[in-house]
Order: C-alpha cells, then structure tokens, then sequence
C-alpha cells in the first residue's frame, strides 16, 4: 500500500515546526503540521511575553524567505546594536559594536509569541500544509513503505517522512527509542520584563557571576527582558520577592546601568539542562529543534540551531525525489550537516558555564583575563560575533 495522507507529517507547531512547513512551501511536497493547541494569535498588545529570543542574521533571513519576518510589528521587534559582556572583575570587559562588524545590528528581540503569531499568519496562505490542532498523538509505528501515526481519536495518518518538532522533551523522540543523555546544571532561568528609567540604546548586556549568570536584553518601548541563570536558592528567592524588590534586586545586580526598574511582567523559572543524543535521523524518522538538541541560553543561540535545522532539512527535502525522502540515507546527509554546528556550540555553552560558575581562584584568574585579552584583540571579536551571526 502506497496512499499517504502527507508527504511529510511534523510533530509540533511551535517556531522550528512551523518555520519548516513554511519552508517547504516552494516544494511540491505536502505537509500535515500536527499541534496540540493552537498558540494565541490575538493577544494584548500593552503587556509582553516573559520568553524572548535573539534571532541571528541567518535566522532572520531564512524567517524572511520563508515569509514570516515580515508579518513581525515592528514595534515589538529591538535590534541589538552592541553587546556588553563583564565578568566578576572590574577590568575583565568584552564588547561588541554592530559598527565595527560592518554591520546594521548583531540580533534582534522578539518575543516568542509575536513569532510564533507572524509564522502561524504565515502559514494561513499555505495550500500545502495542512494544520491538524488541537490533537493528541498516541502510537507511532515505521516500516519500510510508511511512518504511521496514531492519533488519541484513533484517526491514523501515513506518511513518507515523520519530523519531531516537539521540544525537549520529545514524544516523537521517545516513540523512535532515540536516548537522549542530559545533563542537568543544577541551575535555572528566572525571567521577567522590566521598564527602564534610562535609555538602552540597543545594547545587551551579560555580566558573569561566581554563582549565576545575568543577561539584559534591549526590548522596544524603553524596556528589557531579563534572564537570570542560577542555583535553585536564588531562584526560589527571586520568585518570592515583591514586584519592587524583585525590580530593585535586578537592578543592583546590574549595578544600576539602565537606572531604576520597574517589572511589568511576573518572573518565572525554566529548569536549565543540556541534551545530546548520538543521532538524530532514523529511517523515514528526523529531529529538529529542541527535540533534537539544547543548549545553555548563555549565549542565545538555542532557537537559532532550531532554525539552522529547520535551512538544512528543507534544502535537503527540496533537492531529494518525494519519494526518496524518508530514506535513511538520504537523511543522514541532514544529521552529517549538523552534527558539527551543533556540537560546537553545546561545547562552547557548556565550556563557559562550567568556565564562569566555578569559584577556583587559578579559573577566575583565567576567565577574567581572557575576557580583557579578546577584548584587546579586535580580529578576534570580529570573527567571533561573525560565527554568532550566522549561526
């Protein structure tokens, strides 16, 4: 039996499932996009998400193919114009400057569901997919001819190709018996927006601590989303504190650079972890996104890998005969392109995390000069923040 209800059927509408069906719009594949609720496409436009992303330039531009970045209000969107980065020493500073990389801006803000709002108004004026939601998956089962999808309601979909798109705690992962080895860091993201009383001018700022580390990022409307990596002591305080004296904590903490803050959105806290599995790809079976890998949000570049997958697959899919597409071989050549990207930069977060929480006097030593060093050394900077930006 050959009949498929779908060429290729992803698991997950969030923002790496949602941009792959929107880049294969240009194909002649067809696509079911399968999510358990449909996001919020009409919310309140005085009050801001607690989730924020740092969206690259290779992102931005594959968001822009693909026909979402511009359906993005530009009044929610901040360009990162210079990035701040200290470490636990006066003198230990790291900066970067849009300028001096010749470019316009090094990221752009944006709140997670004004992406997810502009890639969902996307996908309305796409006739090759079709959006199953809300829906619950229940059984998987791959052979040779199909990858067959049992749904709560007992409806079955079959498919070529099945793409887990549905985080990190992946049921399309588990179903394919694909092991993930986390690493918990023992630590967590608190975050919280915050009115300002001085102007940012574009610029984020990151101060690396013994025992946390602290991230302000620009957001429109003379504002900044926080991200606070810490130990669950200091969550559990930051999440105890008054609207006041969560703001006035914050701010000493940033040794009051954006003067006195206001919060405007209630904390929360997200249990921070690494995820590696030793393939993502199997016969008619590939990951993306989270569900694929995780990384430390020190460096923002979580939901870029995300869509970095989601630029690799597509093009692989463009290029492959619809009835190859499931091939274990074929897939393979995806997991190959991305193992590499992928590795370094879990290597990298976790490097500095493990780098910069760590109170060994000779570390401290190191990780405080070599901020100042790179600093000094403006070749270097220059080709850091180019890997960042095409990330």
């Amino acid at each position: 039996m050959k009949n498929f209800d779908a060429d290729i059927l992803i698991v997950g509408g969030g923002l790496v499932g949602a941009a792959l069906a929107l880049a294969l719009k240009k194909t002649s594949l067809s696509v079911i996009l399968l999510e358990g609720r449909a996001p919020c496409l009409d919310f309140d436009l005085s009050t801001w998400d607690q989730r924020v992303y740092a969206i690259s330039r290779a992102s931005r531009q594959l968001l822009t193919q693909i026909g979402a970045w511009q359906r993005i209000r530009p009044e929610r969107l901040s360009p990162i114009s210079a990035m701040k980065i200290r470490g636990d020493a006066v003198d230990a500073l790291l900066e970067f400057n849009a300028l001096e990389s010749g470019v316009d801006e090094l990221a752009f803000i944006v709140e997670n569901r004004e992406l997810q709002r502009a890639l969902w108004l996307a996908l309305a004026d796409c006739s090759h997919v079709d959006i199953i939601t809300p829906a619950s998956a229940q059984s998987l089962a791959i052979d040779l001819d199909a990858a067959t999808l049992t749904l709560a309601d007992q409806r079955q979909l079959r498919t070529r190709l099945v793409v887990g798109a549905d985080g990190a705690q992946s049921w399309v992962r588990g179903q394919a018996g694909i092991q993930a080895s986390s690493k918990p860091y023992a630590q967590f993201g608190v975050v919280a927006n915050f009115a300002i009383e001085k102007p940012h001018y574009g610029c984020a700022q990151q101060w690396f601590k013994p025992d946390s580390i602290l991230a302000w990022l620009p957001l429109a409307q003379q504002q900044m989303s926080m991200v606070w990596s810490c130990d669950a002591a200091l969550k559990n305080e930051l999440l105890n504190l008054s609207p006041s004296q969560l703001a006035a904590k914050v701010a000493q903490a940033g040794n009051a650079a954006l003067g006195e803050l206001t919060l405007i959105t209630p904390p929360a806290a997200f249990e921070l972890k690494l995820n590696q599995i030793e393939q993502c790809v199997k016969p008619r079976l590939a990951l993306v996104g989270d569900a694929a890998h995780t990384v430390h949000p020190l460096a923002g570049q979580g939901v870029n890998l995300g869509f970095g997958d989601v630029a690799e697959l597509a093009d692989l899919l463009t290029k492959t005969h619809p009835e190859r597409i499931g091939d274990y071989l074929v897939l393979r050549r995806y997991e190959r392109a991305r193992r590499e990207p992928v590795r370094l930069m879990q290597t990298v977060c976790d490097g500095l995390q493990q780098l910069f929480n760590n109170d060994h006097p000779v570390l401290m030593r190191l990780r405080n000069v070599g901020l100042g060093v790179t600093n000094a050394l403006p070749w270097l900077k220059r080709q850091l923040i180019r890997h960042a930006m095409d990330s």
